[in-house]
């Protein structure tokens, strides 16, 4: 469909003016509409749509330039508006910008040159005024629709424990790993409904758990706990509208970060009165804690962080890493673990997830080569191998390849790449077990 053209209205009350203006504006990209006088312009701006712009002169007979611009922003509040005004005007000039809305005015007589170039300028603003405020319609109207659908994901979720709840009450005298499992398999057809990133990523997170809980020799009602608290470690997100929980870390603001920090204590009030999912609630709280005790929500250290709740978030960097790159996903993400061990992520527990991450991620890879992938500055960690020279979007060498990252050639790179970027990420070693 062709946009529709924008009007320029021409209001005076000597018509050898109008004619005048029309000539000159008649090549121009925008329609043309004119009025001999203030009150049959009111008229007419009641009849149009798009007046992008309203040139009025000021000595007119019944009602001056200055009270007609001032009325016409009832009829067309986002024109621009121009004046027309000889030098004795002064006074009158002052209140048509001041009470009319004025944008602008010119002396008669006018330069024909100053005058079409006053009105593009107008136009250029009234146009981008208008993608303004459509872009803007866009943007309210997504984050509506991101709203309700965050706010009927999290109705159902509820709704879906509602429902497990009523089941249970009729197998109370089946053993609690029964019930424990109904629920797992509930909420793990749930996800698989659901179907976006975030459904991806939890079941994916359990499944990772669920083997090594079970490779561990832990007995059935632990395993069955503790994979569905990896499925629904998450699900504090769903009570926030904010769209920084997909932005990583590092990008967040402080406000941003703040909210991300919550969602694990909004996850455990999420779940806190089913007694059902007494023994999960608690793995939701802790999948945060880190294992040097700088995480949340209870800065947490070591073995006082529930086994769960360790293995949960292992599993969930894991995923997180092997999404980040586009190949060699289970050896880099293994390797971004192990550079975690002692901080972020419990060293001892590592080693377990080895199996189970190069069947889910399988590339058919033969093992024991030297392999790299492409990853964000935000994703590089002390330790990692350059894999190829790192260079600024102007070409200029940051690290050479085979350098060893520390925390100072890390600030290095995010420094450079945050001011001027090239078109690529930074290569790292990934050696294939």
């Amino acid at each position: 469909m062709r946009p529709e053209r924008t009007i320029v209205l021409l209001v005076d009350d000597e018509e050898n003016i109008l004619k005048a203006l029309s000539r000159l504006l008649m090549d121009e990209d925008f329609d043309i509409e004119t009025a001999p006088s203030g009150e049959a312009a009111l008229q007419k701006l009641q009849t149009l749509d798009n007046v992008g712009l309203i040139v009025s002169d000021q000595r007119m007979p019944g009602m001056n330039g200055a009270e007609f611009l001032g009325r016409s922003q009832e009829f067309a509040p986002d024109a621009q508006r121009i004046l027309l005004t000889g030098y004795s005007d002064i006074n009158a000039t002052i209140e048509a910008i001041n009470r009319g809305g004025a944008g602008r005015y010119i002396s008669k007589p006018w330069d024909d040159e100053d005058l079409v170039t006053a009105i593009r300028t107008a136009l250029e603003l009234y146009q981008h005024g208008v993608e303004t405020r459509r872009l803007n319609e866009i943007i309210n109207q997504q984050k509506e629709e991101m709203e309700a659908w965050k706010e009927g994901l999290k109705k159902r979720l509820l709704q879906t424990t509602a429902t497990i709840r009523e089941q249970t009450q009729a197998i109370k005298n089946r053993d609690l790993n029964s019930i424990t499992s109904t629920l797992s398999r509930t909420f793990d057809s749930f996800f698989e409904v659901m179907g976006d990133r975030n459904a991806v990523h939890a079941r994916t997170v359990s499944i990772l758990v669920t083997d090594v809980a079970r490779k561990m020799n832990l007995d059935a009602e632990t395993v069955t706990t503790f994979r569905l608290a990896a499925l629904l470690h998450d699900a504090g997100k769903f009570g926030s509208l904010s769209q920084a929980l997909v932005k990583p870390f590092v990008d967040m603001s402080d406000s941003e970060v703040n909210d991300y920090r919550q969602h694990p204590a909004r996850g455990e009030k999420m779940f806190s009165t089913v007694d059902e999912l007494s023994g999960v609630v608690p793995l939701i709280r802790s999948h945060h804690e880190a294992y040097d005790g700088s995480g949340f929500p209870d800065e947490l250290q070591g073995d006082s962080i529930l086994l769960g709740a360790r293995l949960i978030a292992i599993a969930d960097h894991i995923e997180k890493s092997a999404h980040s790159v586009s190949h060699n996903r289970a050896d880099f993400a293994l390797m971004n673990a192990r550079f975690h061990g002692g901080t972020l992520l419990d060293p001892h527990l590592i080693a377990h997830f080895s199996s189970i991450t190069k069947v889910v991620y399988f590339e058919g890879k033969k093992a024991g080569t030297v392999a790299e992938v492409e990853v964000s500055p935000t994703g590089l960690v002390p330790g990692m191998t350059i894999a190829r020279d790192v260079e600024s979007g102007s070409g200029v060498l940051l690290m050479q390849r085979g350098s060893v990252l520390d925390r100072s050639g890390i600030t290095l790179i995010h420094s450079n790449y945050h001011k001027n970027p090239p078109s690529h990420g930074i290569f790292v070693q990934v050696l294939e077990d």
